[in-house]
């Protein structure tokens, strides 16, 4: 629906070789014959014109990345045929995204841009401050897709329900077990977060899965940031001397902490 999918344009899913890439959720293999949905039909038949033999990018997340023919040219039910795998299946880097929903467009930006530094799990949280509270999930993963089909991805991150903060920190240990916490912290002193990233090669941490936790633009409460400061499993992330956008700050501690762990 048009208030939910990102909006397509000429070049929406095209890979830097030029071609047609789109994300499916069907199993991929050689010589398998797969019909597209009316939208991805329209849009390489209509938008793109393309024809049969044609060549288009798949993948799925879970088989890597093929390379297929378009077989038949309908604008409806465009019908593929694989030829061969072209990538096998990568991994995103095990690190998770929570921040706090903001704006429609600027939530936009994040699930694209954090998919595009690998962030493997996005996870909306709301906190006592966030003033954005109604989220509509397949407008993230629509977005996500859209970014993993435009950067070459063959892994799409995982987009989850969007929780309160105290309540997901109180059953951390399950539904993260042994993953660290990197809290960016707007309070915390310029320069400050060499010593939070260098706990990364410190033993506990070293190797550990990792989730950046991002706050909304008001900022965390003084009982949230309490609550932070004293979990074991938490390290706090200057986010520097200038003030940021949320959207800003969580793509910059992703690029940070990707940096720090030799992502770059």
């Amino acid at each position: 629906m048009a208030d939910t999918t990102p909006d397509i344009t000429d070049d929406a899913p095209r890979c830097a070789s030029g071609k047609a890439r789109l994300y499916i959720e069907e199993p991929l293999n050689a010589g398998a014959r797969l019909t597209l949905e009316r939208d991805q039909s329209h849009y390489l038949v209509n938008v793109l014109r393309m024809g049969e033999g044609a060549a288009v990018l798949l993948f799925n997340g879970r088989d890597g990345e093929w390379a297929a023919r378009i077989a038949e040219a309908h604008k409806k039910n465009c019908v593929l045929e694989l030829t061969a795998q072209t990538r096998v299946q990568e991994p995103l880097p095990d690190i998770w995204l929570l921040f706090a929903p903001v704006k429609k467009a600027r939530l936009d930006f994040i699930a694209q841009k954090a998919t595009e530094m690998g962030a493997a799990v996005i996870q909306p949280v709301i906190t006592e401050r966030t003033v954005v509270t109604r989220l509509k999930d397949e407008r993230l993963q629509a977005n996500a897709v859209e970014a993993a089909e435009q950067c070459g991805l063959v892994a799409v991150p995982e987009v989850r329900e969007a929780e309160k903060l105290g309540s997901l920190l109180a059953r951390w240990e399950e539904a993260a077990p042994g993953r660290r916490i990197l809290f960016c912290d707007e309070s915390e002193e310029p320069g400050a977060a060499r010593e939070a990233l260098a706990r990364l090669a410190e033993e506990g941490w070293r190797g550990a899965p990792l989730a950046i936790l991002i706050g909304p633009e008001g900022g965390f409460s003084p009982k949230e940031r309490d609550m932070l400061r004293g979990r074991k499993d938490t390290a706090v992330l200057s986010l520097g001397p200038r003030i940021m956008r949320a959207d800003t700050a969580a793509i910059a501690a992703l690029a940070v902490v990707g940096l720090a762990l030799g992502d770059w």
